[in-house]
């Protein structure tokens, strides 16, 4: 189950953050002064072939892979970044992020799956 991640360094003319992680999801989410969400980003498959979709307003939706910075040969870990990735395979994650947010607010748990199932095709 997704639990909040306390504290979260907030960097200065950004909008404020709030962090929730399990085995299987990182989920950051962005607020307005006013506390509507504005952004989010959740990594998922972790364990396996780690990716990321993103989401900020008004609707776009962005989806990544995550390079660890692993694997390379004689050299230090690098820092982990993201690279452009295809399919998404939105009701998978949806319904496991459903699964996984139970205990989140329903205000986040709630937009995020909706946003999940609104991906665009």
């Amino acid at each position: 189950m997704l639990r909040e991640i306390k504290p979260v360094k907030q960097v200065r003319g950004e909008p404020k953050k709030r962090w929730f992680s399990d085995d299987d999801f990182d989920l950051m989410v962005w607020l307005d002064r006013k506390g509507g969400i504005v952004g989010f980003e959740l990594c998922y498959d972790k364990h396996e072939d780690q990716h990321a979709i993103r989401w900020q307003k008004p609707s776009t939706y962005t989806h990544h892979r995550v390079d660890d910075g692993e694997g390379r040969v004689g050299r230090m870990k690098a820092t982990p970044i993201l690279l452009e990735d295809g399919a998404f395979e939105f009701t998978r994650i949806a319904t496991l992020f459903r699964d996984q947010s139970k205990d989140l607010e329903a205000q986040i748990s709630s937009f995020v799956y909706e946003k999940l199932m609104q991906y665009p095709v």
